[in-house]
């Protein structure tokens, strides 16, 4: 989360970019009442990423469905990255690195009950799908803060 938190989005790798993008486009399209999937379809496409829609989409349910405490992510525009999407990516870099314990104790302060299991499945398979589209998540897992690789 440190890595992140409070810094310049530009600051992320393209992968950190898009998966914060991602994160923010998906709850706008929520709190306006469109369907995520169908306004996130294109920007998944365009990086040839779109079988990860799904697994990314019901990581983000099942993330504000049973959250403790309502996730507050800044507006699209927004150029810094708010506590709550540090949190959340630190979530993707954990997943990423299949550090599943850290994930895991995130997931418990998180979300109620015994939602812990089902997000990091979904989150995971969100990843395997986006490493099978050329993302760099080692980059992001990395904490990378430079623009060199890009999806594809």
């Amino acid at each position: 989360m440190y890595a992140f938190v409070d810094r310049p989005v530009e600051s992320l790798c393209n992968s950190g970019r898009f998966l914060l993008w991602a994160m923010r486009a998906w709850v706008s399209a929520a709190e306006r009442g469109r369907c995520p999937p169908q306004m996130l379809h294109r920007g998944f496409s365009a990086v040839n990423a779109a079988r990860a829609l799904p697994d990314f989409h019901v990581a983000m349910v099942l993330l504000g469905g049973d959250a403790v405490e309502t996730l507050v992510l800044a507006p699209l525009p927004c150029l810094q990255i708010s506590e709550d999407e540090a949190i959340l990516l630190g979530l993707w870099r954990d997943i990423s690195l299949e550090s599943t314990a850290n994930a895991h104790a995130t997931l418990a302060l998180l979300a109620e009950g015994d939602s812990a299991g089902p997000i990091a499945k979904a989150m995971g398979a969100a990843i395997d799908r986006l490493l099978a589209a050329g993302f760099d998540m080692p980059a992001l897992a990395a904490g990378a803060m430079t623009h060199q690789e890009s999806p594809k």
